[in-house]
Parts: structure tokens; C-alpha cells; sequence
């Protein structure tokens, strides 16, 4: 397994160049926020955004309307249970977040089938939180994307059928090879299994242990794949990102909140641009 270094960060993130306009770096459509659960589309909405794609909109419960509008004026929104809409925005995004907050209700497995029934094979699809809950317990068929799978180490039993504590490498890439695409397992030290091998984050701080990190990472994940054609090192560089600013925070913190990762993505990336 291949260590996870700020190499990555270089490889990946480019600088802009002059002649470029929002549709340059992409359309990013996240679905997820019940009417109990909105902070976590909210962060995974901000995230993207502050990360750099172009166009953000996000499918949510219209409870979560104000506060989305309220406190990211740059994001579209639109009321996930109308399958037209979804549809049209759903097909018109590079890169498709489904699952935070989204809940595990009757609703929230009809809107995630309407984006399994919807992505075509040219989108990256980021599978996150209550969506790999609902693909395991309901045993979806996956659609074909480019998929990334998200789980914590209990989402990914529930997905993979492997217990935490048999979650080995050998184990976990036998999985990914059967679900295709990219797997971030999220623990203390993240390891990520994609087709062309593993890796261990080598950052990260017991700092973050706090709600909606995972959802922010998401975000992150989406924002990345959406503007780096590479998706893989898109995937990794987010990762390490993510971490890497927590770190720098927890030198003078106890406590690391998602939200202050999200406000230093910029200044982050244009320190690691090449």
C-alpha cells in the first residue's frame, strides 16, 4: 500500500488558466438532506463549492431551501421528490453526490433510485452515508458511472459484508474489485482502493472527530473530480486535502469543526497549484 503524501496535491491541482468560465470546471449535482438531516447537504454543498466547481446545484428537502440559499448564495437549488427535475439536473452534472442526509425512508430510496436510474457511464458518481446504508440494505443494483464509494468502516461492513475487524487490504480490495470504481474507506488513517492500487492518507488528526466531516469530504471529493480530468489522483488529492488542512487548525485547536476545513480549501489549493 503506497503512502498518501502532498505529491499528490501537485500532480492534481492546476493552475487556472486566463482564457476559462464557470462551465470550465464543471457541474457538480449533490442529493441528499431529508427534513432532519440538512446541515449535512449544506456542508457537502459548501464544500464543493468553496473546492472550485463551476456550477453547484443541490437536491434537497424544500425545508432546507432558506438555509441553503441563506448561507451559500452560489448554489442552485431544487426539491429532490420531483423526479423531472432531478432528471434534468441529475443528467446535466460531470460529477453526482447522493447520501448526506438523504435518510434511509421510503422517500429517500425512491430519490436515490431516481439518480441510480439516471447517471450515465460518462458521470462520476459519489456514493456517501445514508445512500450505501440503503444500497445494502435494499441490495441495488449499481449503476454505470464512475463510481466512488464513501463508507466509514460500519458503512463499509454493511456494503462490503466484511466485519471491521476482517476489514484487511486483501479483504477490501476483493470488494472494490466486485463493486468497481474507487473505495474510501474513512477511519483514523483513511485507505483508499482504487483499480490501479491502495493507499494510506498519511494525515489526519483525532480533531476531526466531529459530525459532518464525512459529508465535507464528499463535497470535497465532488468539487475535485469535477474540475481534474484525472479522477483518481481527483479522488486522492481531496482526500489528503481534507486532512492536511485539519492538521494545519488542530496545531492550535482542540476541536476541528467541517466548516472551518471548507473556508481554508481555497487559500489550500492555490498554495498547492502547479
Amino acid at each position: 500500500m503506497e503512502k498518501l503524501t502532498d505529491n499528490i496535491l501537485t500532480k492534481t491541482i492546476r493552475v487556472r488558466p486566463k482564457e476559462s468560465h464557470k462551465g470550465t470546471y464543471g457541474r457538480v449535482c449533490l442529493v441528499g438532506g431529508n427534513d432532519h438531516f440538512g446541515g449535512a447537504i449544506l456542508m457537502a454543498t459548501e464544500a464543493s463549492v468553496y473546492s472550485g466547481a463551476g456550477l453547484n446545484t443541490t437536491l434537497t428537502d424544500p425545508s432546507n431551501f432558506v438555509s441553503l440559499h441563506s448561507r451559500l448564495p452560489e448554489a442552485m437549488v431544487a426539491d429532490f421528490s420531483n423526479r423531472d427535475e432531478l432528471t434534468d439536473l441529475v443528467s446535466a452534472a460531470n460529477t453526482v453526490v447522493v447520501g448526506p442526509g438523504l435518510g434511509t425512508t421510503a422517500l429517500s430510496l425512491n430519490v436515490l433510485r431516481s439518480v441510480f436510474d439516471t447517471v450515465a457511464t460518462s458521470q462520476t458518481l459519489i456514493i456517501d452515508g445514508s445512500a450505501i446504508t440503503l444500497v445494502a440494505k435494499h441490495h441495488l443494483k449499481l449503476p454505470q458511472a464512475k463510481l466512488v464509494f464513501t463508507p466509514h468502516q460500519m458503512e463499509w461492513q454493511r456494503l462490503s459484508g466484511i466485519k471491521i475487524a476482517d476489514q484487511t487490504d486483501e479483504a477490501n480490495e476483493a470488494a472494490r474489485q466486485q463493486l468497481g470504481g474507487i473505495v474510501v474507506v474513512k477511519s483514523h488513517q483513511t485507505k483508499i482502493y482504487t483499480p490501479t492500487g491502495s493507499f494510506l492518507n498519511t494525515a489526519g488528526t483525532p480533531a476531526q472527530a466531529t459530525g459532518g466531516m464525512g459529508d465535507t469530504l464528499a463535497g470535497m471529493i465532488a468539487g475535485f473530480t469535477a474540475q481534474f480530468a484525472d479522477q483518481t489522483n481527483a479522488v486522492l488529492a481531496a482526500v489528503y486535502a481534507h486532512s492536511a488542512i485539519a492538521d494545519e487548525l488542530a496545531q492550535n485547536q482542540y476541536v476541528v469543526l467541517p466548516t472551518q476545513i471548507i473556508h481554508e480549501i481555497p487559500r489550500y489549493m492555490h498554495e498547492h497549484q502547479k
